[in-house]
């Protein structure tokens, strides 16, 4: 019951310093070659080109995905539809790094936004955070995205409203939570007799729509635009990365884009045979086609990258969790499941399922070479962290014969080492744009749209006559908006 590992020697590559190595994925030098043809057939390089040149590869939209435009720090033009956007760009980056250097005296900053508007930001907070030595300007910054007001209350408890910032982000600012929340806190603003310069003062928006951030009374210089060819889990590397250079400052945000920039560079000019993001994603698509995952799990062997596969299921199945394709016909294979959590908690949670359970998962491991703190321990701790992670692949790989099947591990489990040379901006930028440039190959292997996603809108219609329904306190029937089984469910939450 053992693995065969690919050939070390052709299994490693690397980008940006970032190292992948494959050798446990058990794909044959041959079985590599018809993947590349594959890609090839599907049309993939022709679609990195169409990408970065901003033709509009969002079909169903009609639009770009332009979001490499954001971290173009090489300014080098990027035209769309004959006019190029950087010097726009670029203004957003000048109004950014003013800003930073204006806010003196700031305690709290509450960033209020939700899915594609806080995954990124969060995440990049919560990881530089770790970054020993890593200057955090002294704000404490909150994030504040359910509707729930439990997370409402729990910030405005902590938060000094005289010395409060509130950042709305939204790219269409009509997000339900996202509009109900800030409400909420001017609210609680004009309750702690903050004056209306006060509040004028506090509020910022990030929005695609800046007619809409006006109407919410946000003045005109602290409205900061991006653009609808920015997807919303692609929008990190805007205005919605705000935080990361108020709490950081600027030169730590350029550094997340440099990094991203980076790994750019290298999906777009590097052979599909070279390439980190192609490579990943072709291994993917050979076990779906050879074993039928349904999930694959994302390890991050660094604390600092627990909020990463959160990150993750939104890119990967928002982007690529359809089941029709670009040319209307029912897709072969979509996205997977994504779940994951840091390593080495995860070993002690969900990893019995992965080494024995009835179905393969495919791991993606995260590692990061050097120790992210600086006390006396870290390096005799990070040195049982790697050899979790190492042992880990390999147990999965390999498995284990024994007399009791209860002490058999199957192996053939197969896995990626993604190793970083450390965390920092430059680096979790890079991994960042690796797996986003990952998910558009994905989409263009599978034939689907990577850039929009209807599926979330639905619910959205359906909630509103049910809320509606909630505001009466009356007992209703069903009805063509509602049906049976939620009309009892309304009646028993109105009862």
């Amino acid at each position: 019951m053992s693995s065969r590992p690919e050939n070390i020697a052709t299994s490693t590559h690397t980008a940006v310093d970032v190292v992948l190595d494959t050798a446990y994925q058990n794909i044959s030098g041959a079985q590599w070659a018809n993947l590349f043809s594959f890609a090839r057939k599907s049309k993939l390089e022709e679609f990195i080109a169409d990408m970065f040149a901003g033709k509009h590869i969002n079909l169903s939209e009609d639009r770009p995905a332009l979001h490499s435009a954001l971290r173009n720090l090489s300014k080098v033009p990027v035209i769309l539809d004959g006019k190029d956007v950087m010097p726009a760009v670029t203004e957003v980056w000048r109004r950014i790094e003013a800003l930073c250097n204006k806010w003196v005296g700031v305690t709290d900053v509450i960033h209020i936004g939700i899915g594609g508007s806080d995954f990124g930001p969060r995440l990049a907070i919560e990881a530089l955070a770790h970054v020993p030595g890593i200057e955090s300007r002294g704000m404490r910054m909150h994030f504040l995205a359910n509707i729930d007001t439990a997370e409402l209350a729990r910030i405005l408890d902590r938060a000094q409203p005289n010395s409060t910032r509130v950042v709305i982000v939204s790219k269409s600012f009509t997000t339900l939570e996202t509009t109900m929340n800030a409400k909420a806190v001017v609210a609680w603003l004009k309750a702690n007799d903050c004056t209306k310069g006060q509040i004028a003062n506090s509020l910022f928006a990030v929005t695609a729509n800046v007619p809409a951030a006006r109407e919410f009374d946000i003045e005109e210089d602290n409205i900061f635009p991006f653009w609808d060819w920015v997807g919303g889990r692609y929008s990190v590397w805007s205005a919605v990365g705000l935080p990361i250079a108020l709490q950081y400052g600027f030169k730590t945000f350029e550094e997340f884009l440099a990094g991203a920039h980076a790994m750019d560079l290298h999906f777009k000019n590097a052979p599909l045979e070279q390439n980190l993001p192609v490579i990943m994603a072709l291994a993917l698509l050979h076990q779906q086609e050879t074993l039928g995952i349904k999930a694959y799990a994302a390890i991050p062997y660094a604390d600092a990258l627990d909020w990463f596969p959160k990150w993750l299921q939104q890119l990967d199945m928002e982007s690529n969790g359809k089941s029709i394709d670009r040319d209307g016909r029912p897709v072969k294979h979509s996205s997977p499941v994504v779940f994951g959590s840091a390593g080495s908690n995860a070993q002690h949670s969900y990893f019995q399922l992965l080494h024995q359970g009835s179905d393969v998962v495919p791991i993606d491991f995260i590692a990061v070479r050097k120790p992210m703190s600086d006390r006396p321990e870290a390096v005799a701790h990070h040195r049982i962290l790697l050899s979790n992670c190492l042992a880990q692949a390999q147990a999965l790989a390999h498995g284990k014969a024994a007399d009791n099947p209860n002490d058999v591990y199957p192996g053939n489990r197969p896995s990626n080492l993604l190793l970083l040379p450390e965390l920092n901006a430059f680096y979790l930028g890079a991994l960042l744009a690796l797996y986003e440039n990952r998910a558009a190959s994905l989409g263009t292997l599978w034939n689907i749209n990577s850039f929009d996603q209807p599926g979330v809108e639905y619910g959205k219609v359906l909630a509103k006559p049910i809320e509606k329904a909630l505001l009466t306190g009356l007992p209703i029937e069903a009805n063509d908006s509602i049906d049976a089984v939620t009309a009892a469910r309304i009646n028993l939450l109105n009862s």
